[in-house]
């Protein structure tokens, strides 16, 4: 084993001995593509990949080796949108959770915003048209936007146009309560969460309780039921929906609306999932939690994943993929299904790479001549490839798992989340990079003046989760209660990736320490899956490693598991179980529950094999300098070559050697670790 200690983010143990070669990644357009593949074992790229999400055979996907339980239980440890483990996040979406610009239009936006500022300053029973929308499901969608973002506002379809006037309800309910208030409630009542309660603030005043109660009554009866409860010396008035509480026309459409699901392909290009899911959000009027999908992918990279959204029909879907495409996104495979796609359900992903300009590490072959130092790369990369089939390589999360080098790492937030700290975590997340692109010009002005309202003028449209947050800072300030409100504006899956990031890095760091201190074989009190059969059916269970066990060597490497931290992992009975307790205890999480309340995230862990294997590994390696289909040295596979991303070809390089690489990984597996034991460096 060879550890490097270069790297910062990212501990390199090596399982293989092979001298391995440098390479360069990613400088071409098509360098690195990554599509998906389904539970049914078919990339989703193509035809045949078009079956319903979860209507797979449960046969099929109740596998019983240990390795494809933990498949399952891996989802919740992927790179990020990670809310299979912590249940359904059922607050109201917050109003900054639409971009009306996109939605509407820049210049309709406007309007709006102007007509707004106008009811302000001057109560009006003046009417705003925001144009006409022929297809239903988009005037659904635009009726919904504009009630999240301006709730004191009445929106009217005369079809097919829909106007925009002040809701009397709201100006009357405003002179009783405070006008945040008002606007809370109407969302409440908007949102229409069954089981959900809206309480206003404390009022010790009888007299006006009951003027709010028969407001409440008399306009909104048939919807709630209120009542008045003193908790700890205060009286306030409590609001809950009524069981049966919607108007019966609209509850058909609603039920109709909620129904409609459409499946679809999509394929990205240098773009990140969460980033090209709230564009699609924004343009179709829908929240970025009415989108699902299996796993995130990579953002520099062409990746191919499968996808759901509710609430938007096929044909809606379809008239919009000219947009998408317009910023790096194309749709295919667009089809109605019955029910939204589980983070998870994958069984992995498949990897076409190209790794340039390869060179020996050893500095005696720079004087080589070239077909010497080709015969002796082609053994080098032979040799390498061999290895890493039959041993693997270490399963670290990879790189983009944390942010990019120079930018505030994604683990560092997580972490001052996890000790409920909002104010530190928001500041961290705009934290800028260097260079004054818009983006990091306006994180800057926040950041210097804490002036959020300026900022949000500033953060670039495509920036949906900084402008989502930067909305409710304005909304709620930027104290602790304002940059928690902040938090809880993105959905839930965008806020768990950052502490899933804090956890990965100790499970990175956790790896690393167990193979320095304990070694290449499975040691007595490391964690394994073994099969329990209870007559008719069988499941993994998690099983400590005994004395006996570890002589005789029952479990190899490849066996062992090492824990996520969570609330109901359980964690090694040998050295690393304290190490993970003093490492935890080190960023002052020594009593941390991994749950943050407030936040409504609860990160229960997950176990995670020490090594992976690619599987379907084919290469070729090929002449730089020969042009597209020609010069190959050896391999079992012919890829044409690329347009390069610069459009130049670097001079001196034209005789250097090209690797194609072709391989399958499981899901939450990262081909740059992968190509990092091959390489024995960063690629």
């Amino acid at each position: 084993m060879k550890q490097d200690s270069d790297a910062v983010t990212i501990p390199v143990c090596y399982i293989s001995n092979h001298e391995g070669f440098h390479g360069s990644i990613k400088n071409f357009i098509k360098d690195f593509v990554v599509t998906e593949i389904d539970v049914t074992g078919q990339r989703v790229n193509t035809a045949a990949a078009t079956q319903t999400p979860d209507c797979a055979s449960p046969d099929k996907y109740e596998e019983t080796s240990a390795e494809c339980k933990w498949k399952n239980h891996s989802s919740v440890s992927q790179d990020t949108d990670v809310a299979a483990d912590c249940g359904l996040d059922v607050t109201v979406p917050s109003p900054g959770s639409f971009d009306l610009s996109v939605i509407l239009g820049q210049s309709v936006s406007e309007e709006l915003e102007q007509f707004v500022l106008t009811l302000k300053e001057k109560p009006t029973k003046q009417e705003l048209s925001l144009g006409s929308f022929a297809d239903k499901h988009h005037r659904a969608n635009v009726h919904r936007a504009v009630r999240h973002r301006f709730p004191f506002l009445m929106t009217v379809t005369i079809q097919p146009e829909i106007r925009v006037r002040e809701d009397p309800d709201y100006r009357e309910l405003s002179h009783l309560v405070t006008e945040d208030e008002a606007e809370d409630f109407f969302r409440f009542i908007d949102a229409k969460v069954r089981g959900s309660s809206y309480t206003f603030g404390p009022d010790d005043d009888k007299e006006h309780r009951t003027a709010v109660h028969h407001f409440l009554s008399r306009r909104f009866g048939k919807l709630v039921e209120t009542k008045s409860f003193t908790d700890q010396g205060t009286t306030a008035i409590s609001v809950r929906l009524r069981e049966q509480g919607r108007p019966k026309k609209r509850t058909a459409e609603e039920r109709k609306e909620e129904e409609v699901y459409t499946a679809f392909t999509l394929r990205k290009e240098n773009l990140e999932t969460l980033e090209a899911i709230s564009y699609m959000a924004a343009a179709l009027g829908v929240l970025p939690s009415d989108f699902t999908y299996a796993g995130i992918k990579d953002k520099r990279a062409i990746t191919y994943q499968s996808m759901v959204v509710k609430k938007v029909s096929t044909q809606r879907l379809k008239e919009k993929t000219a947009e998408f495409e317009k910023r790096g996104m194309r749709l295919s495979q667009i089809r109605s299904i019955s029910e939204p796609l589980r983070l998870g359900r994958l069984q992995g992903n498949h990897f076409d790479l190209v790794v340039r300009d390869l060179r020996p590490h050893g500095a005696g072959d720079a004087h080589s001549s070239g077909a010497d130092t080709h015969t002796r790369l082609a053994a080098l990369v032979n040799e390498a490839l061999e290895n890493v089939k039959g041993r693997g390589f270490v399963n670290y999360y990879g790189p983009q798992r944390f942010g990019s080098v120079h930018s505030v790492q994604s683990d560092r937030v997580g972490l001052a989340l996890l000790k409920e700290d909002m104010v530190s975590a928001v500041r961290l997340f705009f934290t800028p990079e260097d260079g004054n692109d818009p983006q990091n010009h306006a994180k800057r002005h926040f950041i210097q003046t804490d002036n959020a309202k300026e900022s949000l003028a500033l953060m670039p449209l495509s920036k949906a989760r900084e402008r989502l947050m930067l909305r409710a800072l304005n909304r709620y300030g930027t104290g602790p209660d304002g940059c928690t409100q902040a938090w809880l504006s993105l959905p839930h899956s965008m806020r768990v990736f950052y502490p899933h990031a804090y956890c990965s890095r100790v499970w990175n760091e956790a790896v690393a320490h167990r193979l320095t201190t304990l070694g290449h074989s499975a040691r007595r009190g490391d964690l394994v899956w073994i099969q329990e059969d209870t007559g008719e059916t069988s499941s993994a269970q998690i099983h400590v490693v005994t004395d006996q066990e570890e002589h005789e060597g029952v479990y190899t490497l490849g066996h062992v598991l090492l824990p996520m931290p969570g609330n109901t992992v359980k964690y090694p009975e040998n050295a690393m179980g304290t190490w993970f307790q003093e490492r935890l205890a080190r960023d002052g999480l020594d009593d941390c529950r991994f749950r943050i309340g407030s936040l409504k995230l609860n990160l229960p862990g997950c176990y995670r094999p020490l090594l992976a294997s690619p599987s379907n590994l084919s290469y070729q390696l090929q002449r730089a300098g020969c042009g597209e289909g020609g010069g190959e040295v050896t391999g079992n596979s012919s890829r044409n070559s690329d347009r390069q991303l610069n459009g130049s070809t670097a001079e001196g390089k034209e005789d250097s050697l090209t690797l194609t690489l072709n391989f399958d990984l499981d899901s939450s597996c990262y081909a740059t670790i992968c190509l990092r034991e091959i390489m024995k460096c960063d690629p």
